[in-house]
Formats: structure tokens, sequence, C-alpha cells
């Protein structure tokens, strides 16, 4: 109760003020971002995977074949552990060939990623959480955004570690190429709490390291149970053409951020 009235304050407090935003992308390269896409070397954007053009991080494969699994990430160069993160995303274009199914209309913001260096080649996801971001299909069937996925990782829903792998948002759906703010709230290890477009839509606790999902990582790195305290933020590829724009954070108290 202590955590939840804690983040109340802080919403309460951050509205209508810009004081204290760090922009993290500067509307005119990806100076300050650190690119790792699967089957490829951290800091190798391959196929211009991620660009900035227009203000905006796009995210394109124009210069891929078959996806073949590239799923990939770009880094902000710096971890975090007690922040107030914002964005805007949108959906756009066509799902690349040979990109699972699942991903249509699906990206999202990973939140306390271990160190994209210490990732490996052939690693698909990093040991992470993620704030997922969906879009409706168009079938008149609800798909809410802003859910939790959780790579590598584990959190606790409810008083208890919640066994699946993603937990649904209340959300509404957002159809359509629509722009949809994006906004967490992160402290350290113990609350964090997704907000769509100005309402509250998610709360969970204690991410930690554990479960599956997240494959050919450092065995070394993976040591379950251990609580996810900071970590690095990173923008999501994984074969669906999506752009993000006015990315900013704002750190909180409570943290040792860098």
């Amino acid at each position: 109760m202590a955590a939840l009235l804690c983040c109340s304050i802080l919403l309460s407090g951050f509205q209508g003020s810009d004081k204290g935003w760090i922009r993290l992308f500067n509307g005119k390269n990806l100076d300050g971002w650190i690119a790792k896409i699967n089957h490829h070397d951290v800091g190798v954007n391959f196929g211009n995977t991620f660009r900035a053009e227009d203000g905006i991080i796009k995210v394109r494969y124009d210069q891929y074949d078959d996806f073949n699994n590239q799923f990939g990430h770009l880094y902000f160069k710096q971890p975090f552990s007690h922040y107030h993160l914002k964005m805007e995303y949108r959906f756009v274009g066509e799902l690349q060939k040979g990109a699972p199914s699942y991903t249509i209309r699906n990206s999202g913001v990973m939140l306390h990623a271990l160190d994209p260096r210490t990732m490996l080649r052939d690693q698909d996801w990093p040991i992470s959480v993620e704030m997922q971001f969906l879009g409706g299909l168009g079938d008149g069937k609800p798909r809410p955004t802003g859910n939790m996925c959780s790579p590598g990782t584990e959190i606790m829903y409810e008083g208890k570690v919640y066994p699946g792998h993603c937990l649904n948002s209340t959300s509404k759906t957002y159809e359509g190429d629509q722009w949809v703010r994006a906004e967490v709230i992160v402290l350290g290890d113990s609350l964090i709490t997704h907000i769509i477009n100005g309402d509250t839509v998610l709360r969970y606790s204690k991410p930690h390291i554990g479960g599956g999902v997240a494959n050919g990582f450092d065995p070394r790195l993976k040591i379950d149970g251990k609580p996810l305290r900071e970590g690095y933020i990173g923008l999501q590829s994984e074969g669906q053409p999506v752009d993000f724009r006015n990315i900013e954070l704002m750190e909180l108290p409570g943290g040792k951020n860098k």
C-alpha cells in the first residue's frame, strides 16, 4: 500500500511539468544508442533496422529478405534504476516476410535489461522486463496494449510470482496507425506502473531474473532469483515496422542512476 501511495504521489507531481525531463533521443541521429540484433554482433545495425528520420526512430526491414528470427533491440547507452519514462509509438506498414505471426502489430520497450554488450551473437531476447505494445487487428476483438512480458525474468503480481510469460493490461484496443502515448514508472526492484494515454493500466512488483523464453544467453548471467534493481532501456524490433518519438526520461529519488 505504501508503494502504491508513493506511485500516486509521483504521478500527481509529474503531470503538467517539463522540469527534470531528459531527452533520450535527440531527434536527429542515434548517438547514444546501441543496436543488438540476433545473429549479429553488438553495435551492428543490420539492414539499417533502426534509423532516425523526421524526428522519429523508425524500425524498418526494407533491407531484409526473410526475417530469420533477427529480433532486435536498440538500447540507450546507460542503465537506470528509478525513473519515469515516456514516449509515443505507432505501427505502420506490413509484417516482414518470415516474422512470426504473433509479432504482427507487436513491439515494446525493454526495461531493466542486462548490459547489451554482454549479449551473445545468437541471443534472441535480452534478459529484461518488457512493456509490450500491441495494436488492434481490425477484427473487433480486444487487444490491449501496455502489457508485461518477461524474457528470462519473473515478476510479482497480486502477491505471488506470476506464472505466465505475458500479463495483459486493462487498456483499450488501439487500431490503425495512430500515435499512442506510453509511460512507465520504474522504482528499482519494487513497483512498476504502466500508463497508456494517461490511464494507469497495469501494476506489478519485484522484477527478478528467472523463467524462460530468452535463448542463447551467457548462462553465467542468468542468476535466477536475482533482483533487477536497474538496467538498460531498449526499443524493440521483431518484424513489425513501428515508429517511436518524444522519448524522455525523468530520474526519480531512490536510485543510484549513473
